[in-house]
């Protein structure tokens, strides 16, 4: 049998992160080890997020408590677990195991010659515009060529002007509405933004039909990318964006990811990897799954430096992350 044990991490931004869903402070996660003879063997992490997607830490516990007495030597012999936040993290501690068994990263498991990194885009907190002009312009010095902001919280027509004086025209602006917005709103507000030069807006609305009407209507000023929405069932596979934004925990894990990568490119969407402001398992995990998919646009997964009590592991060098080329998930 494999034992298995649930630890909560807490982590506090340096800054607040305002968001259309509210404004974070900090950030819970369960962090999973498998363990046999008393060795950790695989590790993995649970990341809800109850205002973005409505899961809470204790209904991820009662879903994983089935696993908590202990696994099976045999995969197929697992419950089924069908929370998909819970289910991640089972399914990360499981890829981990493999790939540390066969001496690769998990990346391996999908290609034989995963990315060696990724392209990732400098997360923006600011909700000011002098301060958001100071952070972009410090993400670019860095090394960043790609700055998100949140939309759909105030002044986003000022702050993204001041943005795109800081940074010039050839840093990528991308914006994030998290479903503020309904068709209407969104055509207007993404039409007055385009003139500054928009790689894309996430989630202007929620559901695939209005996201489709919304890049309709919008005819490319502003290419669109599903986010929130690609949870629900069919909405990955339906062509409705430009883009879509995957998330391991969303996806039930790695696993997940990868098939929802595959339905969507396959109905004509480019595909990218983000986190949910997860901790540094689930920031592996979204490296190793970024790594296995080939030549992506920015992934949102430097978030690790906006905690103020983190070491983050996986550093940022010219805008881009190393995928962990050590055996399992490289944590």
């Amino acid at each position: 049998m494999i034992g298995v044990s649930l630890e909560s991490v807490k982590y506090r931004f340096r800054q607040p992160v305002a968001t259309a869903y509210g404004t974070l402070t900090e950030r819970e996660v369960l962090r999973l080890e498998l363990r046999r003879d008393g060795q950790t063997v695989g590790v993995g992490e649970a990341a809800p997020l109850v205002p973005y997607d409505g899961v809470t830490l204790d209904a991820v516990r009662d879903a994983l408590s089935p696993a908590l007495a202990g696994l099976p030597d045999d995969r197929a012999q697992w419950p089924d677990i069908e929370l998909p936040q819970a289910a991640a993290a089972l399914d990360m501690a499981w890829l981990d195991v493999r790939a540390r068994r066969a001496g690769t990263p998990v990346a391996a498991l999908r290609v034989a010659a995963p990315a060696e990194s990724v392209p990732v885009n400098a997360t923006i907190p600011d909700a000011d515009r002098a301060g958001a002009a100071r952070a972009s312009r410090a993400a670019v010095n860095a090394g960043f060529r790609c700055v998100k902001l949140k939309v759909g919280i105030g002044d986003d027509a000022g702050r993204i002007a001041a943005v795109r004086a800081a940074v010039g025209r050839d840093v990528a602006i991308r914006i994030d509405a998290n479903g503020a917005w309904r068709v209407a709103e969104a055509v207007a507000a993404l039409s007055t933004l385009a003139p500054a030069g928009i790689e894309l807006c996430e989630e202007p609305v929620h559901g695939a039909e209005a996201l489709a009407e919304v890049r309709e209507q919008l005819d490319g000023a502003v290419p669109i990318a599903m986010d929130e929405t690609a949870r629900n069932p069919g909405a990955v596979d339906s062509g409705a964006c430009d883009f879509v934004c995957l998330k391991v925990a969303a996806c039930g894990g790695i696993t997940g990811l990868w098939a929802a990568a595959d339905a969507a490119k396959g109905a004509g969407s480019r595909v990218y990897v983000a986190s949910t402001y997860d901790g540094p398992v689930g920031i592996a995990a979204g490296l190793q799954a970024a790594g296995a998919l080939g030549d992506l646009p920015f992934c949102g997964l430097a978030t690790l430096a906006l905690f103020a009590d983190v070491e983050d592991p996986f550093p940022v060098r010219e805008g881009r992350i190393a995928v962990p080329a050590g055996p399992g998930l490289g944590v």
